[in-house]
């Protein structure tokens, strides 16, 4: 045992030959363990979740709204849990006994939640469907209750025990530490986020091929429990500070006893105190901006990106600012005379995130001005589609519409529901027509005509462009028996003669598709046909009549046309944004850190994480009492709120006094020391 008289009272337990002699270009060698556990943590946390939605709709079989609540319920509670991990490393097990016990159970979950996807485990009839969900389901469950408990246990105690690790007058290697950590979080997430969709389309399985699940969760398992083994491989190594006792409950004696102590000196014979407020930081979570990318062309270049791919762009441009920012930016800026503190840096960033906001609403109104028009309120949208073999004319309130065979109107009518009275159709030498249909208000309409008398009308069920940017086919059948049409894996069942089948979605691509008839389409006749290239965010119908030899000829007809507004225009609210994260965020994570004393360096880690739950709830109030009827105006309110917080932020930045925590509680310690003389002989402890 070493004893070191002049050490601070929290104790520290770390080898002081190691602390000075192994490094590596002027850093301690141990946070070289700690930013490769980050890495595979960030690679098996966001690898998971990369396809857990598809796991609880394709493999459990739940719908699109069970799962999303369940994976927002999931990622909430990420975000609520640091705040266990940190009291539990600041008050009891300290923060390397909290890593390794959290990061064990975080395995546990991983590994839990793979075998929860393992079809043959309850596959007795071997025909590729478990034979017993529940086991699943509860499976998959405990599994993701335990990967909550791991991934925000450990998540505020990894990047303060990193900064432990440094000594002081090191203040500039902890900068960049931070920096370094960023980049490894994004680092894993993006790599993570590419390949764990690749493993999950694999197929494998005992005794019938499916989606490879398992394969897709086990490799996050692994490297989650590679972080576990490289982390606990650096323990000979690490910096170890002592927790010192329930701190929050200390804190939140102080705050009681100032509350009651303020109420029981109001009279004006006690001075008054000043206090200072804290802030808060409000972030944006991006769902927003992958709603506007279905909206717009994915097609840049040679690439063909999904809305949902474009998220990753800013992982791309952290991994690349990062350094840029940390390595050139910064130093010109100190160059240059300007004193660039972390509240002032913190400052930037928000305002490039408002300025962010500013240009995705700009990118909005382009998109607005391409979105065709639907039905709001009491109209009613008809388009007509003559599938006849004459020309037909077709009277509407005002208006008359003329359409050869095999043809439609330019675009879908507007009319107020209580104004289209009457629809007619005639054609030459045959009486005319009353149409009979109840319109519905607030949808759109197609009117089939195939003869004078001969008609329907089908209610399209599309409001607006479809989701995800996908395209929307359907059929129509002019034949006179029934068709069964099966399009990438998705049926079109019994398509009655005369009818519309239901939209089916599709990503963008040439589709193949094959039409089964039981009578009336001769075996020598082509059955197998092949779709135009689809874009994104289109709808078709796809008329089946019958060709002179009596084989299916295929006519297609636009129904909403393809975005053509590129996703490449979003790329600069997502520089902007990227810039802003990367000088608000990292200088936030090492300002909450460097600021924060010893004994609650967790604690103040968790709370910042926290602020990110906070800001999403923020934007869920903030939207849903906007009700805005264009998507530009939220953006606007986003950036105008983000502008006002700068403005507020850089107030208060001013009044702010740097403190050097250590410095603070050395003098403690020496008040201390002479208040009580037999204080004087602490022993420090020292283990390998």
């Amino acid at each position: 045992n070493v004893q070191i008289a002049d050490m601070p009272q929290w104790g520290v337990y770390f080898n002081p030959r190691l602390s000075v002699c192994q490094g590596c270009f002027g850093y301690p060698l141990s946070i070289f363990f700690i930013v490769i556990n980050e890495f595979c943590e960030r690679f098996s946390y966001y690898g998971m979740r990369a396809i857990l939605i598809l796991y609880f709709t394709r493999f459990i079989g739940w719908d699109d709204n069970l799962s999303t609540a369940i994976y927002h319920t999931f990622v909430a509670v990420c975000y609520l849990t640091p705040i266990l991990g940190a009291l539990i490393a600041d008050s009891w097990l300290g923060k390397f006994k909290t890593i390794v016990s959290l990061s064990i159970v975080y395995t546990i979950g991983q590994a839990v939640t793979a075998v929860s996807s393992i079809h043959d485990l309850t596959d007795f009839d071997h025909n590729g469907t478990p034979d017993n969900l529940p086991v699943h389901v509860a499976l998959s469950m405990v599994g993701l209750a335990l990967i909550a408990l791991g991934t925000g246990g450990i998540k505020p105690c990894v990047s303060a025990f990193g900064g432990d690790q440094f000594e002081e007058g090191q203040e500039k290697q902890r900068n960049r530490f931070f920096s370094i950590f960023y980049l490894s979080i994004n680092a894993g997430s993006l790599i993570s986020t590419i390949i764990t969709p690749m493993l999950r389309v694999q197929e494998c399985g005992i005794h019938s091929k499916q989606a490879c699940y398992p394969l897709a969760f086990g490799v996050p398992a692994a490297l989650m429990a590679v972080a576990l083994i490289v982390f606990v491989i650096g323990s000979g190594m690490y910096k170890k500070f002592q927790p010192q006792g329930n701190i929050m409950a200390k804190v939140v004696k102080c705050i009681g006893f100032a509350i009651k102590n303020r109420f029981r000196h109001r009279s004006k014979a006690f001075p008054k105190r000043d206090h200072w407020l804290d802030w808060a930081k409000e972030r944006y979570d991006g769902s927003r901006w992958t709603l506007q990318a279905t909206a717009m062309n994915g097609k840049i270049g040679l690439m063909d990106l999904q809305p949902d791919q474009m998220q990753t762009v800013n992982a791309i441009l952290i991994v690349i600012m990062v350094p840029i920012v940390d390595a050139v930016v910064y130093p010109l800026i100190a160059k240059c005379g300007f004193n660039f503190t972390s509240l002032k840096r913190m400052t930037v960033g928000m305002f490039l995130a408002s300025m962010a906001f500013v240009v995705a609403a700009i990118v909005q109104v382009e998109i607005d001005k391409t979105l065709p028009v639907f039905p709001k309120g009491n109209e009613v949208q008809v388009k007509v589609l003559n599938i006849g073999n004459s020309s037909t004319n077709i009277y509407f309130p005002g208006e008359m519409v003329t359409l050869g065979q095999m043809s439609q109107t330019d675009k879908f009518m507007t009319f107020d529901i209580d104004k289209l009275t009457s629809i007619n159709i005639s054609s030459p030498g045959s009486p005319v027509t009353l149409v009979t249909h109840n319109f519905e208000a607030g949808h759109r309409h197609t009117l089939f005509v195939w003869a004078p008398n001969r008609y329907w009308v089908v209610k399209d069920g599309l409001n607006q462009k479809p989701e995800k940017g996908e395209n929307g086919i359907r059929f129509v059948n002019i034949f006179d028996e029934s068709f069964n049409i099966t399009m990438d894996e998705k049926a079109y069942i019994n398509v009655t003669s005369h009818s519309a089948s239901e939209y089916q979605f599709f990503p963008f691509g040439e589709k193949n598709f094959t039409i089964s008839a039981t009578q009336q389409i001769s075996n020598s006749c082509k059955n197998n046909f092949k779709t135009s290239n689809l874009e994104f965010g289109s709808a078709y119908t796809y008329v089946i009549r019958r060709q002179v030899d009596g084989c299916p000829e295929l006519i297609m007809f636009e129904d909403i046309p393809p975005n053509t507004i590129n996703m490449a225009l979003q790329i600069p609210q997502y520089f902007l944004l990227t810039c802003g994260e990367v000088v608000f965020s990292i200088t936030g994570l090492e300002f909450s850190y460097s600021q924060a004393p010893s004994n609650m360096k967790s604690v103040l880690q968790a709370g910042w994480l926290l602020t990110v739950a906070v800001g999403n709830i923020i934007v869920l109030i903030v939207a849903g009492a906007g009700r805005f009827s264009e998507q530009w105006a939220e953006y606007i309110l986003f950036a105008a709120l983000l502008l006002v917080v700068c403005v507020i932020f850089a107030v208060m930045a001013q009044f702010y006094t740097y403190i050097n925590p250590a410095e603070i509680e050395a003098q403690f310690d020496n008040d201390e020391k002479k208040k009580s003389p037999e204080a004087l002989d602490p022993v420090s402890q020292t283990q390998m």
